[in-house]
């Protein structure tokens, strides 16, 4: 089993690439329960929903809302990464709350350890790039969901490799339609040909960006738990290049700051997802709604 988890955890070559020529892995002892694979937070746990349709559900360990920087596990939770044959997260750039327990845990499998995803840096208020760092978020980009979806299946058969032609089918059926939403929002892009520029309350959406086509002028601030500075909500009036601006937001903004602002069009987005009941529809509505807001 480490051999196994280390072989995932430390392999320079990318997950399409492990999915292309496969992984040998030793035959495992399957109870005539399914094994327990476990996934960390919500938005992951909505991918490995999209891949176990039909099949038993991976155990979540992090509520909806609880992406990683918030939350903490019980000890329930804890006992479950124990028994689980795979720990699927993101890693301690996002998921800082379950570093302690599943840094150095044999079954973990660290989704930023693998090179097959597309990569963008944190941006500060102004939307200048912060070198040397991460934006985490990064299963709002469909090339990357797809891919995630990809490495879950490839996990979850060799957990369960009774529904592995499940899992495989279910992986593709999630592509295209995944597929399919992008190519809608593209070709209205195509259609309208008009900058879509927005302001963020803080920089959480980056990954959606090229599918909508939108482009940042700013954030209110660097966490939707902090107020922003009097000289950013300044900065971004004097920056802003449409008359009406549209904020997009993790949680209604108070009113009072949006009288600053004016005339400025809201859209509350939670970027875990964490209201949708399934990844395709929500990256759908999100998608919608920010459109919406900015057109």
């Amino acid at each position: 089993m480490n051999a196994i988890v280390t072989y995932f955890r430390r392999s320079i070559i990318t997950l399409q690439h492990l999915l292309i020529t496969g992984l040998v892995i030793g035959s495992f002892t399957l109870s005539a329960q399914a094994a327990t694979v476990s996934v960390s937070n919500y938005p992951l746990f909505l991918l490995s929903e999209a891949v176990t349709e039909g099949a038993p559900s991976a155990n979540r360990l992090l509520q909806a809302g609880e992406v990683g920087h918030h939350g903490s596990i019980s000890p329930g939770d804890i006992k479950a990464v124990q028994d689980s044959k795979f720990v699927v997260w993101f890693g301690e750039r996002l998921e800082n709350n379950l570093a302690p327990n599943l840094n150095n845990a044999p079954n973990a499998i660290a989704l930023f350890d693998f090179d097959a995803f597309n990569r963008h840096p944190l941006r500060d208020v102004k939307g200048d790039t912060i070198d040397g760092t991460l934006d985490p978020h990064m299963w709002l980009d469909p090339e990357n969901a797809k891919a995630i979806t990809r490495a879950l299946a490839v996990i979850h058969s060799h957990a369960n490799p009774q529904y592995k032609d499940l899992y495989q089918i279910n992986a593709k059926k999630f592509a295209q339609q995944l597929d399919k939403e992008v190519a809608g929002f593209k070709q209205k892009s195509i259609q309208n040909n008009a900058m879509r520029p927005y302001w963020a309350y803080h920089d959480a959406y980056q990954y959606i960006e090229d599918s909508l086509d939108l482009t940042l002028i700013g954030s209110l601030s660097v966490d939707h738990h902090l107020a922003p500075k009097a000289s950013q909500l300044r900065w971004l009036n004097e920056q802003r290049p449409a008359k009406q601006m549209c904020l997009v937001s993790p949680s209604q903004p108070a009113k009072g700051l949006l009288a600053k602002l004016q005339p400025v069009k809201t859209t509350v987005q939670a970027e875990d997802m964490s209201n949708s009941k399934d990844f395709i529809s929500g990256w759908h509505n999100m998608a919608q709604q920010i459109y919406q807001c900015i057109s």
